[in-house]
């Protein structure tokens, strides 16, 4: 964490930049507050050894799109903590509550679940500061990892970019890259329109069996704390091959940057759906353009969680969340897309427009006070 701050810096923000550091119990963390003209921002903690702080600050910037993408009264921000997801849980949950308390002052931050931390990890922020998102139901909570909300929302992008990729879902064949929180239950919400899984990593391998995985078996078999790649209904792949598996739509659902400049030219699906946050860079975006692949951009694509945590911190119920995301996944996609079209826009470039103009304007409403303070990291 001794790195130079070297991310992204413009109107927009970040508004704040806070590193955090307890020795005496290993904690080191990382808060980006990127934007909150349109309200406090919302945005996961991300726990992972290899975290940075660009990293978080590239991730803080991309849900304050999404937020503003998906008409939220909400800004952007992101938090890391430096540290293996897979510690006993009594070593976890030390980390979490002191991490919590260390932001209980950071009040335009409202924590959520993201890869690494869970329902479990959020309630024990909750209990340290009084606000999360992503709680258990007995809190009161939307579990969204648990409803699957974000694998909800990408099945629902997925049935309008059938009208913009020329894949229809009826039949369609798809991989999914990190067969977790959001990636199998996008893979469950798929096959009840019809599609088939042929593939699927996790961080441990992968699986493929080109006549399809049971979805519901797969989803069981990883439940009991296996790897897809252990999973008898299928044959072991490299995870490294599974760009190249011949398939109609391709999900990564992990990592960052999983898709670059040296795979891309690999991809043999027609529809790209982003999963995960910032899984594919700019150069890998451009490429799957020039090859007539459309790559539907992340915070588009992936809203449904942050939706559904919208509408929990703002005390609404699991049948409200899924009809939100429906509706502001399915009005975002299509304008994003059909925009893409009409001015053949890289699909990034058209959704960006799109959040951009929105906390420009949202910007416009607020003192100067509060315009500055997303001008500059602290």
């Amino acid at each position: 964490m001794e790195e130079q701050w070297q991310g992204l810096s413009d109107d927009l923000g970040p508004a704040k930049v806070v590193l955090i550091r307890e020795p005496a119990i290993g904690l080191q963390g990382i808060v980006v507050v990127d934007n909150v003209a349109c309200g406090p921002a919302i945005g996961g903690i991300r726990m992972a050894p290899d975290v940075t702080v660009d990293e978080v600050a590239r991730l803080a910037r991309a849900m304050t799109f999404k937020n503003a993408a998906a008409g939220l009264a909400h800004g952007g921000g992101k938090a890391g903590i430096i540290a293996d997801p897979q510690m006993p849980p009594s070593q976890k949950q030390q980390l979490i509550r002191a991490f919590a308390r260390t932001i209980r002052d950071l009040v335009d931050y409202i924590p959520g679940p993201d890869m690494g931390t869970d329902e479990t990890c959020m309630a024990y922020v909750h209990d340290e500061i009084g606000r999360a998102v992503g709680l258990p139901r007995v809190l009161g909570g939307i579990p969204l990892d648990t409803i699957g909300a974000t694998g909800f929302g990408l099945a629902v992008c997925a049935e309008v970019a059938q009208e913009f990729s020329g894949v229809h879902l009826q039949g369609a064949r798809f991989v999914v890259q990190g067969f977790g929180a959001v990636g199998s239950h996008a893979a469950r919400f798929l096959v009840q329109r019809g599609a088939m899984l042929v593939a699927a990593a996790d961080a441990r391998g992968a699986v493929i069996n080109a006549k399809g995985l049971d979805v519901g078996k797969l989803i069981a078999f990883k439940a009991q704390g296996r790897s897809v790649a252990e999973f008898p209904g299928g044959k072991t792949l490299p995870p490294s091959d599974l760009i190249a598996v011949g398939c109609d739509i391709w999900i990564p659902a992990a990592r960052p940057d999983i898709l670059d400049a040296s795979n891309a030219h690999r991809m043999k699906a027609k529809l790209v759906l982003q999963g995960a946050n910032i899984p594919v860079t700019s150069e890998a975006e451009e490429i799957l353009h020039a090859r007539g692949i459309l790559s539907v951009p992340d915070f588009i694509a992936n809203a449904g969680g942050v939706i559904c945590a919208s509408v929990e911190y703002h005390g609404g119920v699991q049948s409200q969340a899924f009809a939100v995301i429906d509706e502001k996944i399915r009005e975002n996609t299509h304008d994003v897309l059909e925009r893409v079209a009409a001015e053949k826009l890289l699909p990034r470039a058209a959704a960006i427009d799109l959040a951009r103009t929105r906390v420009v304007e949202a910007q416009s409403y607020r003192s100067l006070g509060a315009a500055a303070q997303t001008q500059a990291p602290v």
